[in-house]
Parts: C-alpha cells; sequence; structure tokens
C-alpha cells in the first residue's frame, strides 16, 4: 500500500511540474541565471504546504517524523554535484525524470549520469563515511530543534518571508 501511496503522489506531484511548466528547459535555465523565479516560486510554494502537511500530521500523532542526521561536510559535496549536474544537465533529478516522461530525449542522458553518479557514490561511500559525512555533523537536528523554538513559529516566519520574495517577484516581473 505504502508504493501504492508513493506512486499516486509522485504522478500528482509530475502533473504539477507539468503545469507548472518547470519541465521545460528555458525555465530552468531562467532559474539558474535568476531571470525566471517560476522553479524557484514552485519549489518554495511546495515546501510551505509540505511543511504544514507534515507538522499537522505529526502534531495529531498521525505520522512520526524520520530526520535524517545533518552534516555539513555531506551538504557541501552534495549540494556542489547537484549544482554542477543541474548546470551541465539543464535539469535537475525530478525535473529530469518529467522532461523524459515528457518525450526530451536530452533528460535522458542525465538520468544515466545521475545513476552512474549513484553507482560512484556507492563505491566511494566508505571513504564519505569516514571522511566526509563526519565533517560539521550535528546528528538529527531540525531548524525549530536548533533555534529551540516551537515549529510553527519556524513555518509561519518561512512562510511570511516567502510571500515577501513572491511578492517581490511578481512586482520585478520575473
Amino acid at each position: 500500500m505504502t508504493l501504492g501511496y508513493g506512486l499516486i503522489s509522485g504522478i500528482i506531484f509530475g502533473i504539477f511540474l507539468q503545469k507548472a511548466q518547470v519541465l521545460r528547459y528555458d525555465k530552468q535555465v531562467g532559474a539558474m541565471r535568476f531571470i525566471d523565479m517560476t522553479i524557484f516560486k514552485f519549489m518554495l510554494s511546495s515546501i510551505i504546504v509540505s511543511a504544514i502537511g507534515l507538522y499537522l500530521l505529526k502534531d495529531f500523532g498521525l505520522i512520526k517524523l524520520s530526520v535524517k542526521g545533518t552534516s555539513i561536510g555531506a551538504q557541501l559535496v552534495g549540494g556542489s554535484l547537484f549544482g554542477i549536474g543541474w548546470g551541465l544537465l539543464g535539469y535537475c533529478p525530478g525535473t529530469a525524470v518529467g522532461a523524459l516522461g515528457e518525450g526530451r530525449l536530452d533528460a535522458f542522458w542525465g538520468i544515466l549520469g545521475m545513476l552512474l553518479g549513484a553507482a560512484l557514490y556507492a563505491e566511494a561511500y566508505p571513504f564519505m563515511k569516514t571522511k566526509i559525512i563526519p565533517l560539521g555533523s550535528y546528528g538529527k537536528l531540525t531548524l525549530p530543534q536548533a533555534l529551540g523554538v516551537n515549529h510553527w513559529l519556524v513555518i509561519v516566519i518561512f512562510a511570511i518571508i516567502v510571500l515577501a520574495m513572491f511578492y517581490l517577484f511578481e512586482k520585478k516581473k520575473v
């Protein structure tokens, strides 16, 4: 049943990606050049909706969050590789799969690169586990825990900041 929920939510998310036009190469490049904020608006909206939904489910006792450990070293390496791949390909992993689904064959090569990268990571994992992941390791820590505040305060402040950004994006027509 869990796989079914994942499949259904993945299909719905893919429809949203397609409807928001974030699968288009020009939108991806526009985001990297900071001249088209469509992708940022989509991502930030998704984060806010997800945060509200997940924390409501958590507060009602319907789910238990499984927080991954925080590692600055891993974030720097992974984020750099993600950014380089996005810049070279013009798609992030989710949009590459969606673009392939729309028939864009250039995304196929990116997906092959992602699979190759996953295989290389699996081979490099013993090194990563001992040398990179421990760098800046803070354990299983969330932003509200780090700040010592209720999660709803963080969500509300983040939502206000995002809405202000949306206002500025619309004002600048980006």
